[in-house]
């Protein structure tokens, strides 16, 4: 029986790397597989999933309105895989369970748990409740710490502590840290910048 995967970590822990070595792993083998990305998140390219080490791949993308079912994907599918998995909706995490479970399509995620606030994605929060494996990538703070926190940071390097839950950036707008420095008073932002980059 298949299930739903989420693999998560805070920023900068190989997530999308992760899932491009699983997609090269599948079609090595021969079987077909089906990428998507958040079509909000155009960092790399519309439609595009990109890791820092410079691989890249071209991607369906999802939207709030983005329905989840078997038939229109296609025949001969062997596995699903969400980059950003963060940005589904509740009901399409549910939707990626059904079809784990009554359609037998493997479906891995891989995304973040929470948000620069500390709270969590109304995605990730149902693949935590749903999945029916979850895993957690590691990463490093600055201090040398786990990070399993995400800041957000201007252009000026100082931490941003309220505003809309989402906006895109990259390593230029966003830190992973460890909890300590997320509570220290200006959440890690000043901690070895050279190292995030």
């Amino acid at each position: 029986m298949s299930k739903l995967y989420f693999r998560y970590a805070a920023m900068n822990a190989g997530k999308s790397t992760a899932l491009l070595q699983v997609a090269h792993n599948y079609e090595e083998r021969g079987m077909r597989v089906l990428l998507f990305t958040a079509a909000h998140d155009h960092r790399a390219g519309q439609g595009v999933i990109a890791s820092r080490l410079g691989l890249a791949r071209q991607a369906h993308t999802f939207g709030p309105d983005t329905a989840f079912a078997r038939e229109p994907l296609g025949p001969g599918l062997a596995c699903l895989l969400i980059d950003e998995a963060q940005f589904l909706t509740p009901q399409q995490v549910r939707q990626l369970h059904r079809m784990a479970h009554v359609d037998d399509l493997p479906v891995i995620c891989y995304g973040l748990r929470s948000d620069f606030r500390g709270e969590a994605f109304p995605g990730s929060a149902a693949l935590l409740t749903l999945a029916d494996d979850v895993e957690e990538m590691k990463s490093i703070c600055a201090c040398a710490r786990k990070a399993t926190m995400n800041v957000r940071i201007d252009g000026d390097g100082r931490r941003v502590q309220e505003g809309e839950q989402v906006v895109i950036g990259g390593n230029e707008r966003y830190r992973a840290v460890c909890p300590s420095c997320f509570y220290s008073d200006d959440g890690g932002a000043d901690a070895a910048p050279g190292l995030f980059n």
